[in-house]
């Protein structure tokens, strides 16, 4: 039996018939909680305009009125209260109905008591939640700006270092490992550099095939080739005033490279098929994830082309070593995947924060990015939980254990029951967490550990024939 102490919850349990009373009030009691119990609802509403109570637990089915009214009540003098219904006469449209209409939960008797004290524990936890949701905006520097979003003081030099060169003209070389935000970086040079009213157009070199690269670059006249049936410009002619970003530009083929570094020597670029020149005002910007010195080396970069692009070089470090950062991108994030998705999410929990920011993040920005849209587009809460990232998926037993497993061919069985071991052991033993880290209830928990739970007793029913 567990001693309530002074910051135990208080539970006020509702249910006309005295053997239910009886029987719930000496579990929860057992359990820790403070419980105080009511049989009508005129005491019940009386109860709790002089009462704090945690949680209100309520039976459906009353002579002087029915749970459903009496939450409706009890939600007008207070608004935030927790109300968990139970009832004998248990549908699926009547629980729908309980939870649309305020219910925290909804359970059907009879029930092990672990499963009421399960759905108590649940709705404290996210009363909790929602009270430890990062309001993550309201924890934003001064010098915050929404063109490049960052706290750490790695990311505050790049965005001086790019602040002061955005104005000069000079061409800027980015370079980074995929997915840390050279995109980002090379836009914000644009939007604060003389040439902010111009395009920003952005081509990834990458994606861009031999045969057809002159032609994007540098435009075609109608009649170069058999699908050009009018003139068209190229990029550079799209970019005039403007900034073209080359980005991924160690992947650009040699013969491009050439008439790349022609064009940016000379202020004139060639269209396909044309028979003179035309005039270009650009400002490049360049990145690649690439070790670039090395392609020099190997010459599978032009040297002078490199010098010609490297005027400034700004290195862009990757995630993993600036975790400050991961606040106030997952705050940017969320709002942004929130308007796309049309979704009115409070906010994100202190727990499924702490599992980001425990994460290597090997994908970098992007992978973060795409790990908050995704989550918002699978919550089942109004606030982002764990299990909205998919953490079972996101095995993070070491990547020892997990060759061990494939080398020496461990059965999917052996594999699973060795990551909920790694998660007890990361909670310290504590069933319960593991199972709500896991997503699972805590019966599934001890049955998949070939154990027994020992709270199996069922909560009796009267009036259930």
């Amino acid at each position: 039996m567990k001693r309530a102490g002074p910051n135990q919850p208080r539970i006020l349990l509702v249910d006309d018939e005295p053997d239910v009373v009886a029987y719930l009030h000496e579990m929860l009691v057992d359990d820790g909680f403070v419980v105080t119990t009511c049989t009508n609802a005129k005491d019940t509403l009386a109860r709790v305009a002089t009462q704090d109570f945690d949680v209100v637990v309520s039976d459906v089915r009353m002579p002087d009125m029915t749970g459903t009214d009496l939450m409706a009540a009890i939600h007008e003098r207070r608004p935030e209260q927790l109300v968990l219904l139970m009832t004998a006469y248990g549908s699926v449209d009547l629980a729908v109905k309980a939870l649309q209409m305020g219910a925290c939960d909804f359970i059907t008797k009879p029930f092990p008591i672990e499963v009421l004290l399960q759905a108590i524990r649940r709705s404290l936890r996210e009363r909790e939640m929602r009270r430890e949701i990062v309001h993550l905006r309201t924890t934003r520097e001064l010098d915050y700006d929404p063109g490049l979003v960052t706290r750490s003081p790695a990311m505050k030099r790049v965005r001086e270092l790019a602040t002061r060169v955005a104005r000069s003209g000079f061409p800027v070389f980015l370079s980074g490992e995929s997915g840390v935000g050279k995109g980002v970086v090379a836009r914000f040079i644009h939007d604060h550099s003389l040439r902010s009213a111009g395009p920003f157009v952005q081509v990834n070199c990458a994606a861009l095939p031999t045969s057809i690269a002159e032609s994007e670059l540098f435009g075609a006249r109608r009649g170069a080739y058999t699908d050009a049936r009018a003139d068209r410009d190229g990029l550079f002619r799209q970019a005039s005033h403007g900034t073209l970003f080359l980005d991924e530009v160690g992947d650009m083929a040699p013969e491009v490279q050439s008439k790349v570094l022609q064009a940016l020597e000379s202020g004139r670029v060639r269209p396909l098929g044309a028979a003179s020149e035309v005039e270009t005002d650009v400002r490049v910007v360049t990145a690649t994830n690439q070790p670039i010195e090395d392609l020099v080396r190997a010459q599978t970069f032009r040297a002078d082309l490199y010098y010609r692009l490297a005027g400034i070089r700004i290195h862009i470090p990757p995630l993993r070593q600036r975790p400050e950062d991961v606040v106030p991108l997952v705050d940017h994030f969320l709002e942004r995947a929130c308007h796309r998705a049309g979704s009115r999410l409070l906010g994100i929990s202190s727990a499924a924060l702490r599992w980001l920011l425990a994460q290597p993040w090997h994908g970098n920005v992007r992978e973060l990015a795409s790990a908050v849209e995704r989550a918002v587009v699978l919550a089942e809460h109004d606030v982002l939980m764990p299990c909205d990232f998919d953490v079972q998926a996101e095995v993070t037993t070491s990547k020892d254990t997990m060759d061990v497993a494939v080398q020496e061919r461990w059965p999917l069985a052996e594999v699973e029951n060795a990551y909920l071991r790694r998660v007890l052991e990361a909670v310290g033993g504590n069933k319960t967490e593991a199972a709500r880290v896991l997503c699972i209830d805590r019966r599934t928990l001890y049955r998949r550990l070939g154990e027994t739970d020992t709270e199996e007793a069922e909560v009796p029913d009267s009036r259930r024939e």
